[in-house]
Parts: structure tokens; sequence; C-alpha cells
């Protein structure tokens, strides 16, 4: 089951392996408590200076996922779907608030859908994020051994991307490079 690729946006599966990451997989193994939160409208890829201030920090990646029109149940994959993050440590706490991007339909361009993921897709976004959570938050080395690509890297892109379409576009971040962190 955990190469097939869900169609539909499925929250608890990013808060089940969030969690057994942290528990099961010491991933971040400080001794402070984190947790992840969701956020389906004003996150996006620049801090203002009140908010660097309060230690927050991004991290977003473009990975591999799948949708369905919810009008007309069309779906479609994608290699370049956006998953962004803002995250700080205070205290002993820790948050993860995320924000995935969606796309159109083609045919009905009506509303942007959220996308699907499979759980490895999941896993390895999650594990590039606490690599980054490592190395900004604990001074780690970044142990990202994929040379900064995400898990779109090795597959072919079968159509051009619809800018048009695309929720990352629209806000100006879905040209950059497969990952931005700041």
């Amino acid at each position: 089951m955990s190469r097939l690729l869900a169609v539909h946006w499925v929250p608890g599966l990013w808060l089940d392996i969030f969690n057994e990451l942290l528990d099961q997989d010491d991933e971040l193994d400080y001794g402070d408590q984190w947790r992840l939160n969701f956020n389906y409208t004003s996150l996006t890829d620049t801090l203002d200076s009140a908010e660097r201030r309060r230690g927050w920090k991004i991290f977003c990646s473009r990975v591999y996922g799948n949708f369905e029109c919810g009008s007309c149940r069309k779906t479609w994959p994608s290699a370049r779907v956006t998953v962004l993050f803002h995250y700080r440590l205070r205290g002993e706490r820790g948050i993860v608030i995320m924000r995935p991007l969606g796309q159109s339909c083609r045919r009905c361009q009506d509303t942007f859908e959220l996308p699907g993921f499979s759980e490895d897709v999941v896993r390895g976004t999650l594990q590039r994020l606490f690599s980054k959570i490592r190395k900004n938050i604990y001074d780690e080395d970044d142990d990202d051994d994929d040379g900064g690509h995400s898990d779109n890297s090795g597959r072919g892109w079968s159509k051009p991307h619809e800018s048009s379409l695309c929720e990352a576009c629209k806000m100006g971040i879905c040209s950059q490079n497969d990952e931005c962190e700041s």
C-alpha cells in the first residue's frame, strides 16, 4: 500500500507519519515536544522581520502527488506539487505548520484541489524537513544526502506544467528549485 498514490488530501497520513518519525525513529531526539498543524490559506514562502525574530524558518519541497477534481472527478498526476512548511522551536515546544498547495482542473478551473500523496512521498518529505530542522534549529550537519532533490527527482515529466492551474505558480514560488528554505 505504501507505494500507492492517493488522490485525496489526507492530513491524518501526514500526522501519523510525523508522529511515527518522532516517536519510533527518534528523528528529533532532543527532548523537545514537536507538533504538526495545517494552514490552507495564509502561509507563504516569505517571513517578515517580526516572524524571523520569533524564530520562524521556512522549508518547501516539490514532490510527486495526485489530484482529483471535486466537480468532474477527473484525476491527474503532477511531479510539481509544492508543500510549504514554517517551523520554530520556543522553549521546549516545536511547531511545524504545513500548507499543501493545490492545482485546478484543466476542464473546470473553478478551485484549487488539494493533492494526495503516497506514504513514501510523505515519509521522504518529512525526513527532509526533519533534516532541515536538525540543521537550522539544533545546529547539526545537514545529512540530507539526496543533493537537495525532492521525491520527484528521477521521474519523467509527462506533460508540461500548466502555470495557470497551479496555486504555487500564482504565488510566485513554483518556478524555484526543488527545495527552498529561509
